[in-house]
């Protein structure tokens, strides 16, 4: 993918789906250090770097088609490839789950890291990461975020901030970063949000892309299964 120089860096990105046609107008001007992203570096995936026992989830837990998001809380992108991933989850409901892993690679993330990691215990991780997206503009800005704004912000869904500050701060919540900053460095994913299917990498990135191997994917579950 070339990218245009224009001020900020940014850049627009387009998606060819007709079922993704509302996602074309929020993936305008994104900075193309978060855009532009391809499969990781390794030839293969380590062993068990791929999911871990504290992945957040979203989606029916045994679903056949496992979608891994490595997404950074204050990602332009990510934010922006949000709607993309709920249309799929409505979409194939019964079929496919989303497990989220952390690459907090921007200022302050690893602190957005932790209040989701502490909405999670309060069972409140989709509507604060849903929150947290939403306004994100006002939290997140690259030069200067606000992570002091993003509490109250992720309050608005419901969080009770303190108990959510004392579990933020808990080993637990350290263990959980320094795993998936290990498990992203192993594998290799070096830009947000990276895609993985199964397993499998996206041939190259975009929501297309993207919807097309899930799609894949799910049609090959379906056929595998007894009486199909």
């Amino acid at each position: 993918m070339e990218i245009e120089p224009m001020n900020k860096r940014m850049l627009v990105l387009g998606t060819g789906a007709v079922a993704l046609a509302g996602f074309a107008a929020s993936m305008a001007l994104l900075d193309p250090a978060e855009a532009v992203r391809g499969a990781p570096v390794g030839a293969s995936v380590p062993s068990g770097t791929m999911v871990r026992p504290h992945s957040p989830v979203i989606g029916r837990a045994e679903a056949p088609v496992t979608m891994v998001e490595f997404l950074d809380p204050s990602c332009e992108a990510c934010r922006a490839f949000h709607s993309v991933v709920k249309q799929i989850l409505a979409r194939y409901p019964d079929d496919v789950r989303v497990v989220v892993r952390y690459a907090p690679f921007h200022q302050g993330s690893d602190e957005a890291v932790r209040i989701l990691e502490a909405a999670r215990l309060q069972n409140l991780f989709e509507p604060v990461l849903e929150q947290l997206f939403m306004r994100q503009p006002q939290w997140a800005a690259h030069d200067a975020p606000n992570l002091p704004l993003a509490w109250p912000i992720a309050a608005e869904a419901g969080l009770d901030l303190a108990r959510a500050r004392r579990d933020a701060a808990a080993p637990a919540v350290d263990a959980v970063l320094r795993q998936d900053v290990a498990d992203i460095q192993a594998i290799g994913v070096r830009q947000t949000p990276t895609f993985f299917v199964n397993g499998k990498p996206l041939p190259s990135f975009g929501a297309r892309q993207l919807t097309e191997l899930v799609e894949a994917e799910v049609t090959a579950s379906r056929r595998a299964r007894p009486g199909s």
